[in-house]
Order: C-alpha cells, then sequence, then structure tokens
C-alpha cells in the first residue's frame, strides 16, 4: 500500500488511530525540554517558597502531560509534521477524521490539553500552537461553556492568527484546506456574535467580570472583527480577481492584477470566505442593503467557489435569503430558499458523516420556516416537494397565517420569525467603563436587537392584514359598486376601502430578479439589482364608483410541469435508441415459447420494432 493510500486509511478508526501512529518518535519531538542544569546556578538565589511553588506547577505540568493519552501526543506529532510540510492530504485527513474522532472518544466533555501542555510536542512551534488554539477554543464553544477568559483568550489568538497573515513580510509559505480556511473565519464571526451576545445581558455579569469588560473596550468589538475582514479581501485583491476571471483575462494578467497575495491559493480562498463572512456580519448588525452590496461580484452558481464548502454554500444562501425578505423583496427569497432547499434534499445522503452535518440540517430547519413566511406574504405556485416538507414541519404556523383574521395570524408569524431569524447583535457595547452611564443602562428596559426586528416586520405584516379578506372577495367579482365592497368589510367606508385595495396593489408589486436565474447571482447583475414584477394573478383599475377585476390565468405557469414531463420521456427515448436491437432467429430454429401471463396462458405478441424473421 502506497503512503498516500495509508493517510486516507488512517483515521478510520481508533485501532488504526493508535497502530498509525504507534511508530512516531515522541522523543525527537520532544527534545531534552527543559531538564539541563536547571537549577544548578541559581538555586542558592531562589527563595524556598518560590522555589516549593515552582516545583509543584512542574510536578503538576508533568502530571497533566502524563495524563495524555498515548494515541493523542502521536497524532499531535503527526498533525505538526503534516502542517509543517504543507501535506494537504494529510493535514485533511488529520482535521476532518482523527481531530474529531479522538475528540469524541476523550474529550467529548471536557477540553483539549491546553496549547503550553502540548508545545514539547512540537517543538514550541508558534504557528502550529497558533492553529491548535483555533481548534481547541472552538472545542470550547461547540461543547463546552466558555467562560470571561475563553472568550478573551480566543480573541487575542485570532488576532495572532490575522495578524501573521496579514503582517508578515510577504506571503506566509503555510497551506490549509478550504474547509479549514472556512472554518476559521466561520468560528470567528460565531466568537464575535456570541461575545457580543454575553457582553449585553449586564445584569448576569458580577464585578470581576465588570472589570474586565472596562479595561478590553476593543475585545471583540464590531470595528477590529470588520478591520480583519476588510483587510484580507483587500490583502487578497480577491474582487479583483472575480472580476478578471469573469472577463476571461489570461493568467498572465490575472497574476498582474492580484499580485504576490492574490497568486496564493491560502490568501485567496481567505478574501473569497472574507466577503461571505462579511454578508453574515452585516446581517447581524442589521444591514441588509450593505450585506448584498458587498456581494455583488459573487455568484451564486452552482459553480461557485462557495459551494466547495458545504457549510459556506448552506450559509451564503441562508443570510441572502434572509436579506431579500427583510427588504420585502419576497419572490426573490423564495427562490432564493428553494435552490438551496432543493440542494440539501438532494446531497443530504452524501453529507451524513459530515460533522457539520447537524448544524447544516438546524439551517436548513429554519429556512423552511422563512420560506413559509414569504409563502405567505407573497404566495405563488412552487415546488410541490418543498412546500410538503415546509408543511410537515411547521404545517399549524402555515395554517395560521393563512387564516383572515390578522390578529389570529400574527403570533405565527411571531413564532416563525424568532425562530429562524439570525441572533442579531448591537453594534455598540454597554459603557462598562462609565460607572454612573452603566448603572443608568443598567435600570433601562433595553430591547433586544431581535426584537426590534421582529417590531419592523409585525408593522409590515399588520399592513398587509386585510389583503387576504379583500383579495377573497374581490376574485368573486369582475366589476362591484365601490360601497358595495366597503360594505362587505366590516368598520370600513369607501375611503377606507381605497386605502385597502392600494395596499393590496403595492403588495402584488415587488423587486424582483425575475429575468436573471435564482443561480447566477452577479454575472447578470447585482443580487439588489432587479425591475418591478406583478406577483399575483389578480388585477383591478377604479372607475368612478366601479371596480372592475380582472384575473389572469397564465398559461407558464404549467411550464414547470411540461418541462419535467417532456425530460423524462426524452431520456425514456434515448435509453430505448441506446439498447441494442434483439438478435435475429437463425433459419430453421423452433420458435422460442413465450412466458406465460399471469392469466398462465401464452403471449402471442410480437416485438415492437424490426420485422419477424420469415
Amino acid at each position: 500500500m502506497t503512503d498516500s493510500s495509508q493517510q486516507r486509511m488512517m483515521w478510520a478508526n481508533d485501532a488504526e488511530i493508535d497502530e498509525e501512529l504507534h511508530e512516531v518518535d515522541m522523543n525527537i519531538a520532544m527534545g531534552s525540554y527543559g531538564q539541563e542544569g536547571m537549577y544548578e546556578d541559581v538555586q542558592s538565589r531562589i527563595d524556598n517558597v518560590a522555589l516549593a511553588a515552582s516545583m509543584q506547577q512542574q510536578m503538576e505540568q508533568q502530571a497533566a502531560f502524563a495524563s495524555i493519552p498515548d494515541v493523542v501526543k502521536r497524532f499531535i506529532v503527526h498533525f505538526h509534521q503534516a502542517v509543517v510540510n504543507n501535506n494537504l492530504e494529510q493535514i485533511t485527513a488529520a482535521y476532518e477524521g482523527g481531530w474529531n474522532r479522538l475528540t469524541e472518544k476523550y474529550y467529548a466533555k471536557t477540553e483539549w490539553p491546553e496549547a503550553e501542555l502540548i508545545a514539547p510536542l512540537v517543538n514550541d512551534d508558534p504557528i502550529f500552537l497558533i492553529l491548535y488554539r483555533e481548534l481547541y477554543y472552538r472545542h470550547v464553544y461547540s461543547r463546552l461553556n466558555p467562560d470571561i477568559d475563553d472568550r478573551f483568550h480566543s480573541y487575542e489568538n485570532s488576532c495572532e492568527l490575522f495578524n501573521y497573515l496579514l503582517n508578515s513580510d510577504g506571503p506566509v509559505t503555510h497551506e490549509l484546506p478550504e474547509q479549514w480556511l472556512w472554518d476559521i473565519l466561520d468560528e470567528f464571526i460565531y466568537q464575535f456574535q456570541s461575545f457580543s451576545v454575553w457582553r449585553s445581558k449586564v445584569k448576569s455579569k458580577n464585578e470581576d467580570e465588570l472589570v474586565l469588560l472596562a479595561d478590553g473596550g476593543q475585545v471583540w468589538s464590531c470595528y477590529s472583527v470588520l478591520n480583519v475582514l476588510y483587510s484580507l479581501i483587500q490583502k487578497s485583491r480577491i474582487n479583483e480577481y472575480i472580476v478578471a476571471t469573469r472577463e476571461g483575462k489570461s493568467e498572465e494578467e490575472i497574476t498582474e492584477i492580484v499580485g504576490e497575495y492574490g497568486q496564493k491559493p491560502l490568501y485567496r480562498m481567505l478574501g473569497y470566505f472574507s466577503i461571505i463572512c462579511l454578508l453574515r456580519v452585516h446581517v447581524l448588525l442589521g444591514d441588509f442593503t450593505l450585506a448584498l452590496k458587498v456581494m455583488e461580484n459573487v455568484e451564486l452558481s452552482q459553480k461557485a467557489p462557495l459551494t466547495r464548502v458545504t457549510a459556506c454554500h448552506v450559509s451564503t444562501y441562508y443570510y441572502v435569503g434572509f436579506c431579500y425578505m427583510a427588504l420585502r423583496r419576497y419572490p426573490d427569497a423564495t427562490r432564493i430558499f428553494v435552490s438551496i432547499l432543493n440542494f440539501i434534499s438532494r446531497m443530504r445522503r452524501y453529507h451524513t458523516r459530515s460533522y457539520q452535518y447537524d448544524q447544516i440540517n438546524k439551517t436548513a430547519d429554519r429556512m423552511y420556516a422563512l420560506f413559509a413566511i414569504c409563502h405567505a406574504l407573497s404566495p405563488s405556485r412552487l415546488d410541490d416537494n418543498i412546500v410538503n416538507i415546509a408543511k410537515e414541519k411547521h404545517g399549524e404556523q402555515i395554517s395560521r397565517m393563512s387564516r383572515s383574521s390578522i390578529e389570529d395570524a400574527i403570533p405565527a408569524f411571531e413564532e416563525l420569525f424568532i425562530y429562524a431569524c439570525p441572533k442579531f447583535i448591537a453594534a455598540n457595547a454597554p459603557p462598562f467603563e462609565d460607572p454612573e452611564a452603566l448603572a443608568a443602562y443598567f435600570q433601562e428596559q433595553t430591547i433586544e436587537p431581535a426584537q426590534r426586528h421582529l417590531a419592523l416586520f409585525l408593522s409590515d405584516v399588520r399592513g398587509q392584514g386585510s389583503v387576504p379578506t379583500l383579495r377573497s372577495f374581490l376574485k368573486l367579482y369582475t366589476s362591484i359598486d365601490a360601497s358595495k365592497l366597503a360594505g362587505f368589510l366590516e368598520d370600513a367606508d369607501e375611503e377606507d376601502m381605497v386605502q385597502q385595495m392600494m395596499v393590496l396593489k403595492q403588495c402584488s408589486r415587488r423587486i424582483g430578479r425575475v429575468s436573471i436565474a435564482p443561480t447566477e447571482g452577479s454575472k447578470n447583475g447585482g443580487l439588489l439589482e432587479g425591475d418591478i414584477i406583478t406577483t399575483s394573478d389578480l388585477d383591478f383599475v377604479i372607475d368612478g364608483n366601479m371596480v372592475h377585476v380582472v384575473e389572469a390565468t397564465v398559461g407558464r405557469r404549467y411550464a414547470g410541469w411540461f418541462i419535467r414531463n417532456a425530460e423524462h420521456t426524452q431520456r425514456v427515448l434515448d435509453q430505448i435508441r441506446d439498447s441494442p436491437l434483439p438478435k435475429a432467429k437463425a433459419p430453421g430454429a423452433p420458435p422460442a415459447s413465450a412466458p406465460p401471463d399471469s392469466s398462465g396462458s401464452t403471449s402471442s405478441k410480437k416485438v415492437a420494432w424490426g420485422k419477424a424473421s420469415a
């Protein structure tokens, strides 16, 4: 078996991990770690108490190091060697296989060894220790409950990593898998979001935490996070690279445009993923227009780089779809959700073993809820499969949202919105550095960002409260007197009725990208572009005291059904044409007996093609 084949099989199970890593020389990796003449010259000058404390600390470190399973030590040594050698195959196997399997076996409910403890295994390699801490704190956030020290130290480690990438003398030579690069930035934004939510809960903080928060004002600030993302985009010149590639420029021209950093796959993918993370940050801050603006050069297509990492693919479509919904572009949001939900449904069986499988499923469930909201506010003929799944998951809420009484529907809209919306954050931190302002802030009944966005969303829903009722009456007539129509509406005169009809007219017109397929994105224009389209098959005009109604029955609504069946028929025809013809019977050969049918009689049917031989 070749070395590459051995690496692909390395992380199959725990027994194989131990067996494959058994040959790693631990002594070479550790070397002489601080044991040569440590106290010979200075022991006389060290205070006895300090010496005892130092010895106690050393003994504790040795005991902690000894408690690390040997298979974990050998894994760390091998992982370090793979990173040093830039062996992407081995790094991927260790990152996606070995780390997760050892986590499940040894560290499912506890922390991995601290970086300082495993430092002798990797010869105190500072870069690998930064990467190790990134995995360490990600594990703390996902499996355990991070304390304030974890939150501050994870920020410091992120700063060290990005300073190394952005401020080194020239591009760094390290290479990492695309999945890991996405996870680094995705976790960076998640920890920023988690810290912002935790920091805003002032009443739950003790005195020590308040002091630390007052001293660390720039820790996980919006400015520092945005600065990292924009710096990666500028350093990699990813937008220029995308535009040059789309224009069909040669490799020499692209190399000159992007510079020495943009040529490196590591910087190129970090810049590309930073655009996706900027989308996410601006959505969390509530600026949906700017969120779509930063995506103007990113294509939402099956050939885009974002599809190489499934978690990035799903996250991008979720935030783009939510932006469209927040901007009241419900048809665009619906198409985005249908596109990605169909993709998840088709590809689900291929990702059952991925460590991100659960997170992808959770995001998909939230998109089904958002899809149900968009469909309730802007009904249209959609993919039956997606509609049926949405009804299975949120059938009760969908039924309540379709009721004519807006007061009965509002709780369902609220429930689905809170369940499916992002965890919005406040851009500004509480005034921890000013005790008086903090005391006043403590007494105030602050409104959480999610509640503010919910209030804005529900105000729009309430504004459309009369639309279903008015629409149901108009569908019964081709023309009706205005006073008669006003009489059908409760507590409404003709003036109120006209206002409600204008609301119905406005709700049936949205900005949409009808001429641009939902999977093409910026190739045919930015995500913010679009035309005014009609989303309803019901139209009307007011002529004096008469309301004339026109209900359009468009044949195109059946186009999807005919296209699917035509494609199926074509596939069947191609299969028949490719199948071999039956062999002709030899002259004088006895006729073959046909198999009996279900009634027991022998069939005498001839073949459908060719002539029977004489």
